[in-house]
C-alpha cells in the first residue's frame, strides 16, 4: 500500500482540522493566480501576441483581388505618392473608404498609396480587426499608417497653430485639420493628394502641379497635384495662417486655394486654364458630377451614358458630404454602384456579400 511522504503528513493534517480556512487559502491562492495571469495578458507587448485580425476580419486575397490584378513588385520609388487623410478618430473605414483607396492602387500600381489616420495608435505595428483593413493589405503599394498631425506639421507656419487648444473648439476643426495636412503634404513630399470619397478611373501621375474647378467660381482642393516645395503651396501654407478664420466653413480649403491661385494667375474670375506652371483642371477632369447634382449618382444610366460622361474624367468626387445617407442598391445600373463594379471590384464583391 502506498504510504503519503512524510513532509506532507503534518500540512496535510493541519488542512483537514482546520477545512474552511483551507479551503479559504486555496481559493485565494486560485484568484491570485487567475488575476495574474489575466493582468500580464493584458499588458504584454502586443507584437509579441501576433497580429490583431481575427478570422472574422481576414479577407482571401486570392478572391477578392485576383492574381491578375494584384500588383506585382511593388511601387517604383520615382513616382509621387498618392496621400489619403483621415483627421478623425475613426478607424472603421466605409466601403466609398475602401473603394477609393482600392481605385488608386488599381490606377497607381508603380505609386505608393499612403493612407494616413490620426485614429491609428503609433506604438502599435497592428491594424485594427477590420474587413478593409484587410482588403487593402492585399495590395502591395497601399501603406496604412498612423498620422502624427505635430510632426507633419513641424518646420511649417502651421507648427504653432496647430499647438493653440482653442483651435478644437472651432466649429469646422476637423474639415479645418484636413485642409492643413494636404497643403502641408504637398508642400512638404509633393505626389497627389485625393479626398476618401474619390473614385479613381484613370492614373493621375501626368497631372502635375494641378488641382480641379468645383464650378464657376470656385477651386476645390479634394484633388491636389504637385511637385514637392512648389511656390504655389508654400503661398498656401502661408495664406492658411496670414489669412485664418476657422469660423468660415471652406474659407481654409476651396477659399484659400482660389484666392491664392487668383492672386497667382493675377485673374478675377476663375477658369480652366494654366499660367506660371500651374493648372486649373476644367470639372470634367475630376469633378464630373457638380455638388448640386450629387443625386445623379444615384440614379441608373446605360453604358452608353455613362461612357460618355467619363470620356474626360480621370477620377470622379462622390460628395460625401452630401451623398452618405442616401442607400445604394447593389447591384443597380445606379452611377455610383457601376463606378464601384468597375474601379474598386474588391470592395464591391465585399458590398455584395454583405
Amino acid at each position: 500500500m502506498l504510504r503519503m511522504p512524510s513532509c506532507l503528513l503534518k500540512p496535510t493534517r493541519v488542512m483537514l482540522s482546520h477545512k474552511p480556512w483551507a479551503l479559504f487559502i486555496l481559493i485565494f491562492v486560485f484568484v491570485s493566480f487567475a488575476y495574474h495571469k489575466l493582468y500580464w495578458g493584458i499588458w504584454e507587448d502586443p507584437k509579441s501576441r501576433g497580429p490583431l485580425y481575427g478570422s472574422s476580419a481576414e479577407i482571401s486575397c486570392a478572391h477578392y483581388v485576383p492574381s491578375s490584378l494584384n500588383i506585382a513588385g511593388g511601387p517604383s520609388p520615382s513616382t509621387g505618392s498618392v496621400f489619403f487623410v483621415e483627421t478623425s478618430e475613426q478607424t472603421t473605414p466605409s466601403y466609398l473608404f475602401s473603394c477609393s483607396v482600392e481605385s488608386a492602387a488599381r490606377a497607381h500600381p508603380a505609386s505608393r498609396v499612403v493612407v494616413l489616420m490620426k485614429g491609428l495608435a503609433k506604438e502599435n505595428a497592428s491594424l485594427p480587426r477590420h474587413w478593409a483593413f484587410s482588403l487593402l493589405s492585399c495590395f502591395p503599394n497601399v501603406e496604412i499608417q498612423p498620422l502624427d498631425l505635430t510632426d507633419l506639421f513641424s518646420g511649417t507656419p502651421l507648427a504653432q497653430w496647430y499647438l493653440q487648444p482653442q483651435r478644437q473648439q472651432e466649429p469646422h476643426f476637423l474639415p479645418v485639420l484636413s485642409d492643413a495636412c494636404r497643403i502641408v503634404l504637398m508642400w512638404k513630399f509633393g505626389g497627389i493628394y485625393l479626398d476618401t470619397d474619390f473614385i479613381v478611373l484613370k492614373n493621375l501621375q501626368n497631372l502635375t502641379d494641378a488641382l480641379g474647378i468645383q464650378d464657376d467660381v470656385e477651386l476645390n482642393g479634394a484633388f491636389l497635384s504637385f511637385k514637392p516645395k512648389h511656390k504655389f503651396m508654400e503661398l498656401c501654407v502661408q495664406d492658411f495662417v496670414q489669412n485664418y478664420n476657422g469660423w468660415v466653413w471652406g474659407h481654409q480649403g476651396p477659399e484659400l486655394l482660389t484666392r491664392v491661385f487668383k492672386k497667382w494667375c493675377s485673374i478675377q474670375t476663375i477658369k480652366s486654364m494654366s499660367c506660371k506652371g500651374v493648372s486649373a483642371l476644367a470639372p470634367e477632369v475630376v469633378y464630373p458630377i457638380p455638388w448640386q447634382d450629387w443625386k445623379k449618382l444615384f440614379e441608373p444610366v446605360s453604358a452608353l451614358e455613362l461612357r460618355k460622361l467619363l470620356k474626360n474624367t480621370y477620377a470622379v468626387h462622390v460628395w460625401n458630404k452630401l451623398s452618405h445617407g442616401t442607400k445604394l442598391e447593389i447591384p443597380s445600373q445606379a452611377l455610383l454602384a457601376q463606378l464601384y463594379s468597375q474601379f474598386c471590384p474588391a470592395t464591391y464583391t465585399k458590398m455584395k456579400q454583405d
